[in-house]
């Protein structure tokens, strides 16, 4: 069988990290949710999402397929009726679409000619930006069980400090000595050839990605998931970040998501409750303007590519869109255009051929190419973010 990961009507609540990627390659928890469907199937994916993002994520449709909801990571129950779907069949979540059948000779899809499934059981859906940290922890626990289940964990070096020690589980190649792990409230999965420096505390749950990177003396509090090639320092609460970004020195973050090649400079702060202890309101690109989320705490979300310098502070509820480069003495706005270049003082254009520059020697750093796709991607986004620039 064929599965096909499809953005779905959440993408747009997403931005700016689904500028960049689909739905798909959110990571949350351990993997990302591509990862979690091709583990559960035991199949590789393609993915049907934005053209413009076609060339490097391409669908791969054949004569008999599975459409997949990226918006639902999965889990045994909802996998074993998808790989069970056949012809006009459809599995729905209330309203939601969860995944259907199709063939490579029809020409639209009518669920009206469909048999409905539902699916009554818990699943844990990432349909705005802020699911990605308030949903973290059970992401987590989810796939500590999928990554461990029986496998052992590399001896835990006898200089650390443990509480609850049959939830840490370490991987081949990975280094820690002298470090706390308490995984009282959550497991603490410490991946291939990662690194925890000495005097670091950390409370689970909590992943350390593949590669990944642990400052001396950082103090993190889960949920918090540090993605693959990751290097992080200071205090961490309640955050992801994807993949290839550093918060390497002093300074707070919480209940914030980093997209990839993002870096924090030193003594960035981000402020994650507001002085009146409201709801924070967060810039939604979709309805172009400032939403509810339902939550007291929530702090950054900054897109791929962005940048802060040092001494950088965030307000409650700040989105940074893609490659920004924020800097300058007091507090910028809470919505910060994507190839914005300046802070609170004022801003200009971070133009495409200066902001290429950058990525690829930062790229280069780790041996990744900046391709023409890459390219071309970032370009049609500073296209379509010129208006938010504008006003800026």
């Amino acid at each position: 069988m064929n599965y096909i990961l499809f953005d779905g009507p959440s993408r747009n609540n997403l931005l700016p990290f689904t500028y960049t990627r689909p739905v798909a390659d959110i990571r949350v928890g351990i993997l990302t949710i591509r990862e979690k469907w091709e583990t559960f199937l035991g199949y590789t994916t393609t993915t049907l999402t934005e053209e413009y993002l076609s060339d490097k994520f391409p669908m791969v449709e054949m004569e008999e397929n599975v459409m997949i909801n990226a918006s639902y990571l999965p889990n045994a129950e909802l996998v074993e009726m998808v790989k069970s779907l056949k012809e006009n069949q459809a599995i729905f979540k209330d309203e939601d679409v969860l995944a259907f059948f199709t063939t490579d000779t029809q020409e639209e899809v009518d669920f009206e000619t469909y048999e409905a499934i539902e699916f009554e059981d818990d699943v844990l859906k990432i349909e705005y930006t802020w699911d990605i940290f308030a949903k973290n922890g059970e992401a987590i626990s989810e796939d500590f069980e999928l990554l461990t289940k029986g496998k052992e964990s590399q001896p835990i070096p006898s200089s650390n400090n443990t509480i609850h020690a049959n939830k840490i589980f370490i991987e081949e190649g990975a280094k820690l000595e002298f470090v706390t792990l308490n995984a009282t409230n959550g497991p603490i999965y410490i991946g291939k050839d990662a690194e925890i420096m000495e005097g670091s505390i950390i409370r689970g749950p909590f992943a350390l990605c593949e590669g990944a990177t642990v400052k001396m003396g950082a103090k993190i509090y889960g949920p918090t998931t540090v993605g693959p090639y990751c290097k992080v320092g200071g205090e961490i609460n309640n955050s992801v970040l994807f993949a290839y970004s550093n918060k390497g020195h002093d300074g707070f973050l919480g209940n914030s998501v980093l997209g990839e090649w993002c870096n924090l400079g030193a003594d960035t702060n981000n402020s994650n409750l507001k002085n009146n202890y409201a709801e924070v309101r967060l810039w939604n690109y979709e309805t172009e303007g400032f939403a509810r989320t339902g939550l007291q705490f929530c702090g950054l979300m900054m897109g791929d590519h962005s940048k802060s310098g040092i001494n950088t502070m965030f307000n409650t509820g700040t989105v940074v869109g893609v490659s920004a480069n924020v800097f300058g003495s007091g507090y910028p706005r809470n919505f910060i255009p994507s190839f914005a270049w300046g802070g609170s003082s004022g801003s200009t254009t971070f133009v495409t051929k200066k902001a290429f520059e950058v990525a690829k020697v930062v790229m280069s750093r780790r041996n990744i190419e900046f391709t023409e796709q890459d390219a071309a991607i970032l370009e049609h986004i500073f296209d379509m973010t010129q208006k938010y620039r504008k006003s800026f």
